[in-house]
C-alpha cells in the first residue's frame, strides 16, 4: 500500500517541482534583492503566475468576444508584445526576433500553466539592447552629430506601424541614424545651437536609460498582460495593484491639473481626449492626438523635455497647485504638425460640475425675411451628482434635471425649436442618456444592452405626458461617444428630430472592473444596441445632414483602434415613430448647399480641412535642412493665406491688428483659429455668433420646420455677426 501511494504521489511532486524551477519564479522578498541591481535580469513572481491564470479564465468566461486562445492567438500575442515594447522598431531586428520564434506557438500553453518566463526573457533582451544603444549614443553624441549631412536628400518614415522590423543590424543602425538626424534637425529649426542640442538630447537619453532601469517585475507583468488583454478589444486592460488602488483617485485627479486624459505611444506622451469643461478644453489649443514634448512650471519658465518619460511621471509634472500655469510644448503627429512644435499655457484647475453642466443660449436667425428665435442646449457630458442625491439634497444636479429646466426657460422665450449640441460629449452616465431621451418622447425603449451570454436587456422610460414637443435637432461630431450616441440614435430612431454634423465616435461597448487576487481587470462585458436593432459600436451614429469637421475620421474613432469589436444588429424593438424625415432630406441638403456656398466661415473650414488632408497624406519627412525649411515656409504661407481670405471676406483688414504690449506674452490666436477651434471643441465658451456649425444647424432646423408645415423655402442663412443676438441661460 505504501509503495503504491508513493508511485502515485512522486510524479505529481516532481511535476510541481519542475514547474517552479522552469518558470524561474521569485518571491517578493527575493525581487527586492534582485532589483537592487538594475542590470540583473527581471524574473516573474509566483503571484504573477497565479494572476495570469486567473486573467485567462476571466477572459474566456466573461469577455463579450469569445475567442479561442490557441496557437493563432499565441502568435498574435508575441507580435503585439514585441511591438508594445519597441513601437518605433529601433531596437529589435529580425535577427533578434528570430531568437523568440520558438515561443510563437507556445505562449498560450505557457499561460495556462502560469509560465511567464518567455515574456521576461524578451523584455530583458529589449532592455539590454535599448540601454546599450542609448548609452553608446550618449557617449559619442557630439561626434555622431558632426557626422550628419543635413543636405543629403533622404527621408524618415512617419508611421512606424507601417514599417517592418529591420532585417539586420545594418538596417537598424541606419534607421537609428535617421531618427537622431530628425531629432537634431527639429532642434535646429527651433533655433537651438549645437551645444544646446547636445545638452537637450543628452538629458533625453539619460531620462530614457533611467526609466528603463526603473522597470521592475510588476511593470513587465502589466505590460505582458495588457498585450494579452488587448487581443480581445482596445478597451479592456489589466491594472497592477498600484494602478488598481489609484484607479478611482486617478480618475478624479485627471479632472485636476489641465483636464486631459493622456497615454503613452512609444517615447511620447499623447493626448487621448480632453475632459469637458476642463482647463485644457476651455483654453482651446490642446487637441486629441497632440504629443506633449516638454513641460514647464510657469509662463516664462524653462521646459523639461519629457520624451522617453514614463506616463505617470509626465502626469505628475503637469499637475500642480490650483491657479498656477503649466507650460507645454506640443506637436501633432501628421507631417504638417511635425514640422514645428509650439508652446501653450494652461492655468491648472479642477473641473467643476458647473463647468460641465448643460447650458442654453438663443439664436436670432433671419429666415425668409423674418426674425426667428432658435434655442440651443449645450450638453458637455452626461452627469449625475449621486453624492448630493444620497445626502438627500432635493436640488441635486443631473443632465436630465438641468436640461428640463433649460427647456422650460427656452419655451418661455417662445423659441421655434431647439438644437441639442452634443459636440465633444464623450459620454458619461448611461442612465442620463435614457432619462434625457424621456424628455423628448412620451414613453418607450431607449437602448438595448446585450450581455456576453447573449441575453438582451431593453431599457426605456415610463410615460411622460409633459415631454417637450417642439422641433429639435441633435448636433454631433467625431468626439460624440457612448451615451451621446445612445441619445442621438434614439432621437433618430423615434423620428423625433434630425441628427446633423459628422459621424460619431462609435463606442458601443460596456466595461466592468473586476478585482483580482493581484490587481484588477477591466473587461468589455456587454454591447449597446439602438432600438432599431443597430449597434452604435464601430459605426457610430450617421447624421441625416453631414457638416464638415476638422476631426479626421481616419485618425479618431472606434474604427481606428486595433481589434475594436465590429458592428452588428439584433432584433429591433417596437416603438412609436413621431415623424419621417427621409422625404425631406434631399430638399434639406439642397438648401444647406445653397446657403453655405458663399459663406466665408464655411469656405474657410473646407479649405482648412483640405490643407490638413494635404499634410496627412505625407508619409515621410525630408531630412534635408533646406527642404524641411521650404516645407515649413509653404505650410505657414498656406495657413496665413486662409486667414487673410477669411478676414477680407468678413470685411476686416487682411492683417490683424497687433496686440498691446502688455499682452505680448500671450499665445494669441487668429480670428479663424478661434472660430473653428471653439466650434470643433464644443466648448462651453463658444460664441454662437462665430460658430458656423451651430448657426447652420439652426438654419437646417428652420428648413425642416418650413418643409413639415408645407411652406416654400427661400434661400436663408444666419445673419451676419452683428445681426445675431445671443442670450445666455446658463444654469
Amino acid at each position: 500500500m505504501v509503495l503504491t501511494r508513493n508511485k502515485v504521489l512522486l510524479p505529481i511532486a516532481a511535476a510541481l517541482l519542475f514547474s517552479v524551477a522552469a518558470l524561474a519564479l521569485v518571491s517578493p522578498e527575493r525581487e527586492q534583492a534582485v532589483e537592487a541591481n538594475d542590470t540583473t535580469p527581471l524574473q516573474p513572481q509566483i503571484r504573477h503566475a497565479r494572476t495570469a491564470e486567473e486573467i485567462l479564465i476571466k477572459l474566456q468566461r466573461r469577455h463579450y468576444e469569445k475567442r479561442q486562445f490557441d496557437d493563432s492567438l499565441s502568435s498574435l500575442l508575441l507580435d503585439t508584445y514585441l511591438e508594445n515594447l519597441d513601437p518605433n522598431k529601433n531596437y529589435f531586428s529580425r535577427e533578434d526576433i528570430a531568437a523568440f520564434e520558438p515561443y510563437r506557438f507556445e505562449l498560450d500553453d505557457g499561460l495556462r500553466r502560469g509560465n511567464l518566463k518567455p515574456s521576461y526573457k524578451i523584455f530583458n533582451r529589449y532592455r539590454e539592447l535599448a540601454i546599450s544603444y542609448i548609452e553608446h549614443t550618449q557617449k559619442n553624441l557630439p561626434e555622431l552629430i558632426a557626422g550628419l549631412d543635413f543636405e543629403r536628400d533622404e527621408h524618415i518614415q512617419l508611421n512606424s506601424e507601417e514599417q517592418d522590423w529591420p532585417a539586420n543590424n545594418a538596417e537598424r543602425d541606419d534607421r537609428r541614424r535617421k531618427s537622431l538626424k530628425n531629432a537634431v534637425l527639429s532642434l535646429r529649426l527651433a533655433e537651438k545651437d549645437d551645444d544646446e542640442i547636445v545638452e537637450t538630447l543628452q538629458k533625453r537619453f539619460r531620462n530614457q536609460v533611467t526609466r528603463l532601469r526603473q522597470f521592475n517585475a510588476e511593470d513587465v507583468f502589466q505590460t505582458y498582460m495588457n498585450a494579452l488583454v488587448s487581443l480581445y478589444d482596445p478597451h479592456s486592460n489589466y491594472m497592477s495593484p498600484r494602478t488598481s488602488e489609484n484607479f478611482s483617485i486617478n480618475m478624479s485627479l485627471s479632472l485636476e491639473g489641465i483636464g486631459a486624459v493622456l497615454s503613452s505611444d512609444g517615447d511620447y506622451t499623447v493626448v487621448e481626449r480632453l475632459v469637458k469643461g476642463g482647463p485644457a478644453e476651455l483654453q482651446g489649443e490642446l487637441k486629441p492626438k497632440h504629443r506633449i514634448i516638454a513641460v514647464g512650471q510657469g509662463r516664462d519658465s524653462e521646459v523639461e523635455n519629457v520624451v522617453g518619460w514614463r506616463l505617470d511621471e509626465v502626469v505628475e509634472l503637469i499637475r500642480g497647485r490650483k491657479n498656477t500655469v503649466v507650460k507645454l510644448e506640443i506637436q501633432g503627429q501628421d507631417a504638417g504638425s511635425q514640422l514645428e512644435s509650439k508652446f501653450i499655457h494652461i492655468v491648472r484647475n479642477k473641473v467643476k460640475l458647473e463647468e460641465q453642466a448643460a447650458q442654453s443660449d438663443t439664436l436670432d436667425v433671419y429666415y425668409n425675411g423674418q426674425l426667428k428665435k432658435i434655442g440651443v442646449v449645450q450638453v458637455p457630458t452626461f452627469y449625475h451628482d449621486y453624492e448630493a442625491q444620497m445626502r438627500g439634497e432635493k436640488n441635486f444636479r443631473s443632465t436630465t434635471r438641468d436640461v428640463q429646466k433649460l427647456l422650460k426657460q427656452l419655451d418661455e422665450e417662445q423659441v421655434e425649436g431647439v438644437v441639442i449640441d452634443l459636440r465633444g460629449n464623450g459620454g458619461g452616465y448611461l442612465e442620463e442618456a435614457r432619462t434625457l431621451t424621456g424628455l423628448f418622447v412620451e414613453r418607450g425603449p431607449v437602448v438595448q444592452i446585450r450581455m456576453a451570454n447573449g441575453k438582451i436587456k431593453p431599457e426605456g422610460n415610463y410615460p411622460n405626458p409633459d415631454h417637450y414637443d417642439k422641433p429639435i435637432i441633435v448636433l454631433i461630431d467625431r468626439l460624440s461617444a457612448s451615451a451621446s450616441e445612445i441619445f442621438a440614435g434614439a432621437i433618430q430612431d423615434y423620428g423625433r428630430g434630425l441628427v446633423v454634423g459628422s459621424q460619431s465616435f462609435g463606442k458601443g461597448t460596456v466595461q466592468q472592473v473586476t478585482p483580482l487576487n493581484h490587481g484588477a481587470l477591466k473587461l468589455t462585458e456587454a454591447k449597446y444596441y439602438r432600438i432599431s436593432g443597430e449597434s452604435t459600436q464601430h459605426r457610430g451614429v450617421l447624421p441625416d445632414i453631414v457638416l464638415p469637421s476638422l476631426y479626421d475620421g481616419s485618425e479618431i474613432g472606434e474604427n481606428t483602434l486595433d481589434r475594436a469589436l465590429g458592428w452588428d444588429k439584433v432584433k429591433p424593438l417596437r416603438h412609436r415613430v413621431y415623424g419621417d424625415f427621409s422625404p425631406l432630406v434631399n430638399s434639406l441638403q439642397q438648401e444647406h448647399a445653397a446657403r453655405v456656398g458663399d459663406d466665408p466661415d464655411y469656405r474657410y473650414l473646407v479649405d482648412k480641412i483640405s490643407l490638413n488632408d494635404k499634410y496627412k497624406a505625407i508619409t515621410d519627412l525630408p531630412l534635408s535642412l533646406s527642404k524641411r525649411k521650404a516645407m515649413i515656409e509653404a505650410d505657414e504661407s498656406d495657413r496665413e493665406a486662409l486667414e487673410r481670405a477669411l478676414r477680407v471676406a468678413k470685411g476686416l483688414p487682411a492683417e490683424p491688428e497687433e496686440e498691446p504690449a502688455d499682452n505680448a506674452g500671450d499665445d494669441n490666436k487668429t480670428l479663424a483659429s478661434v472660430d473653428v477651434d471653439k466650434q470643433e471643441a464644443g466648448s462651453d465658451e463658444q460664441d454662437p455668433r462665430s460658430d458656423f456649425l451651430l448657426n447652420e444647424a439652426a438654419s437646417i432646423l428652420l428648413d425642416a420646420i418650413s418643409l413639415a408645415n408645407g411652406e416654400s423655402i427661400v434661400k436663408s442663412r444666419v445673419a451676419a455677426n452683428e445681426n445675431i443676438v445671443k442670450e445666455s441661460n446658463a444654469n
